[in-house]
């Protein structure tokens, strides 16, 4: 097996941490590795040094005569001005690769709702990333590195990729190193795995279920490991054994020393007992959503959807962008009503949702971790123990240290778990979580997990993330764009059938289309983070004119008798109520961006 690319003793420090110390390591012809540790342990570093892009403070990065290496940075240097085609196919005639099905195909996988004489400047972030991503892909560099690349992908785009990079790296030469914390994605593509950590790098065979087999191992025989580590590691391990074989069978498990780990491990959750606990706190009537249809125009969302959500539920909505997947999760919320239909809610539903959006987090900038939660319980009962609101801060990854830094310092991923955390310490019994695994690391994710384990309550979960919905949820539902709710017996994998059935039964051939016609219109993510961010806006300002507007009818009922001070009030209500039509109306709009 040839030797490509290989770190020799590499160190390397920024400001006063050190992410990478003496690390050695190599990559050989055909491996494709897959790169996991916490936010901020250096795995994004690690790739920018092996591609030469950072140089290290001491050691050599080695690299074999005439290889070509090609990273995806998560930094944008698309240059404005140019092209979607100037970028993934530079000074090339057409003919040189319309012909060519592996591009191809990369086209229909990444480009698909981007117009390919479109100017870079005007694509939104996620575009330019797939664009970026496109353009490596084209090629035929010997090596290839990759930031995040799942990021801004949705189900069907991962399960590409991954389908993608597998046929790549087995018909050709060549290796790939990539970091992300899409478990499904590593397990399905990657061969092994290096877990970075303060300022080491572990080396693991397998995709992401190996490695957790090798961690939990090591974790049994190292003394020095935390015992509620080696339990969570156990805990994650007889999931990944008693899964799907599907799941299971693709890394090389150690058969034996798995069974040994999990011999005495409880299955992750224990669903009898959750069901009766959630009957308990929610009585038999939860959400019911009855033949409701919501339309904005003449265009019609939902239509007649009838949903019974019933107490202990869990289940996993997944469907294409603007299907209405954020509409239906309104619906349950409350924060919403269908056009025609009703949702019937239980007597004791009280319903949290997570939204996409951390920038509530801001009016809390000043505040310490640890004050934000106490300001909402200083306890709550998971999994029938009672957790101190330090240990619940602390088993979201929140140690000592980062519990009292101020919100305004906290990373992106840092953000997202304390949102979550605000949700759990209210102790709702029914939780919306609208992609909640952004910007967290897959040990995060396992933590988040084994939380919503011992959740008693009714769960919807809104995502990308295969694994997370297998992980979390019972029962699989899908919107397919044609404003129908669909359940799926055969889970993310039925979906994708379903999808790619049909798209064939639509689609006509890549090269046969125009450049500028290339893909339908599709709202863009930076649309769609703006429409987020206008409709909690305006729902904001909404409640406020609904609370003046209670002011004034009650100023009005005191000065009855005074007919001027009446009639100034009343155009006050007046101006209240032009702003309310123009808000809702506003709305309705950015709604119908959302879905």
């Amino acid at each position: 097996m040839a030797h490509l690319l290989g770190a020799d003793r590499v160190t390397l420090t920024l400001g006063t941490r050190t992410l990478l110390d003496g690390v050695s390591l190599g990559l050989d012809d055909g491996q494709r590795i897959g790169v996991v540790g916490p936010n901020g342990a250096g795995k994004s570093t690690l790739l920018r040094v092996l591609s030469g892009l950072q140089q290290p403070d001491d050691g050599r990065v080695t690299r074999a005569g005439g290889v070509r290496v090609a990273i995806l940075d998560q930094r944008d240097d698309l240059l404005a001005g140019s092209t979607v085609l100037d970028v993934v196919h530079g000074s090339a005639d057409e003919h040189e690769w319309a012909t060519d099905s592996r591009i191809r195909s990369v086209h229909a996988g990444l480009l698909a709702d981007v117009a390919l004489d479109a100017d870079v400047a005007t694509l939104s972030g996620g575009q330019r990333r797939r664009v970026a991503l496109a353009a490596l892909l084209v090629r035929d560099d010997e090596v290839l590195v990759l930031d995040e690349p799942t990021n801004h992908l949705d189900v069907e785009g991962v399960a590409w990729l991954a389908a993608h990079l597998v046929d790549r790296y087995t018909r050709s030469n060549g290796a790939l190193v990539v970091v992300t914390h899409d478990r499904w994605f590593l397990d399905a593509v990657c061969t092994r795995t290096w877990e970075v950590h303060g300022g080491d790098v572990d080396q693991y065979e397998g995709g992401y279920a190996a490695y957790v087999l090798a961690r939990a191992e090591r974790a049994r025989t190292a003394s020095t490991t935390e015992e509620k580590r080696q339990n969570l590691l156990r805990k994650e391990l007889a999931w990944l054994r008693r899964g799907a074989p599907a799941r299971t069978s693709k890394p090389k498990f150690r058969i034996d020393a798995a069974n040994a780990l999990i011999e005495n491990e409880p299955p992750p959750r224990d669903q009898l007992s959750l069901t009766r606990m959630a009957t308990a706190r929610l009585g038999k009537d939860v959400l019911d959503i009855e033949d409701a249809s919501v339309v904005y125009g003449d265009r019609t969302l939902l239509h007649d959807i009838t949903w019974r959500l019933g107490p202990g539920d869990r289940v996993g909505l997944v469907g294409v962008n603007g299907a209405g997947k954020t509409t239906l999760l309104r619906l349950l919320s409350g924060r919403q009503q269908p056009t025609t239909g009703r949702v019937k809610r239980g007597k004791t539903v009280q319903v949290a949702q997570l939204t996409q959006d951390v920038e509530d987090l801001d009016e809390l900038a000043g505040l310490r971790v640890i004050e934000v939660i106490e300001s909402e319980k200083r306890s709550v009962v998971v999994g029938g123990k009672e957790l101190t609101a330090a240990q619940l801060v602390e088993r979201l990854g929140f140690d000592r240290e980062r519990s009292r830094t101020p919100v305004r310092d906290l990373s992106g991923g840092e953000r997202r778990r304390l949102q979550l955390l605000r949700l759990l310490v209210g102790e709702p019994n029914v939780l919306l979580l609208d992609e909640p695994t952004n910007d967290l690391d897959t040990d995060t994710l396992a933590a988040l997990e084994d939380l919503l384990d011992g959740w008693p309550g009714t769960l919807i979960v809104v995502s990308h993330d295969r694994y997370l919905l297998e992980r979390v949820c019972d029962t699989q539902m899908a919107l397919l764009g044609d404003g129908l709710l669909r359940q799926l017996p055969g889970g993310v994998e039925q979906y994708l059938d379903l999808r790619r059935a049909a798209e064939s039964s639509v689609s006509s051939p890549l090269d046969a289309r125009p450049a500028s016609t290339q893909a339908p219109a599709v709202v863009s993510t930076a649309d769609l983070r703006t429409a987020r961010k206008e409709i909690a806006r305006i729902e904001r300002r909404l409640s406020r004119i609904a609370d003046q507007e209670t002011a004034l009818h009650q100023r009005m009922s005191d000065q009855a008798t005074d007919h001027q001070a009446v009639a100034a009030l009343d155009e006050e209500l007046r101006a209240l109520a032009a702003e309310k039509d123009e808000l809702e109306a506003a709305w309705l709009e950015a709604a119908e961006i959302v879905g």
